[in-house]
């Protein structure tokens, strides 16, 4: 882990956490929602998917079932977690699709895209 990312906070105000070393996730691919201090890191959102969340997904045009191993992504199975862009999150929010998040893993830049009430009613590690 490099320095930046040992200070990167979760939502939460604690450390941020890994969020799947398998699959590998992140825009890294180093297991957590990080963004390492570089701008425009979106995908800040760690989740569990499910089969219906996948779906949706899919028919948004961002099919995260199909292998793709050009970007060591072996494609996801309902249960897996991963780092979501922070915008499909809001828009599987919107329509009542959101999968569960870990809160710990999910990095505090997500929440100028989402309130952090509407990630706590997803969260996981609170339920």
């Amino acid at each position: 882990m490099s320095e930046n990312s040992s200070k990167e906070k979760n939502v939460l105000g604690g450390p941020l956490h890994a969020c799947s070393f398998a699959p590998l996730t992140g825009y890294f691919r180093d297991g957590c929602c990080a963004t390492h201090g570089e701008e425009g890191v979106a995908h800040l959102v760690c989740v569990r998917v499910t089969a219906e969340f996948l779906e949706f997904s899919r028919l948004r045009g961002n099919d995260l079932t199909t292998p793709r191993p050009e970007m060591r992504f072996r494609g996801l199975q309902p249960g897996d977690r991963w780092c979501l862009h922070a915008l499909r999150w809001v828009e599987a929010w919107e329509a009542d699709m959101a999968p569960q998040v870990v809160l710990e893993a999910t990095h505090e830049e997500a929440l100028k895209y989402v309130p952090l009430h509407a990630l706590k009613q997803h969260a996981l590690d609170l339920n």
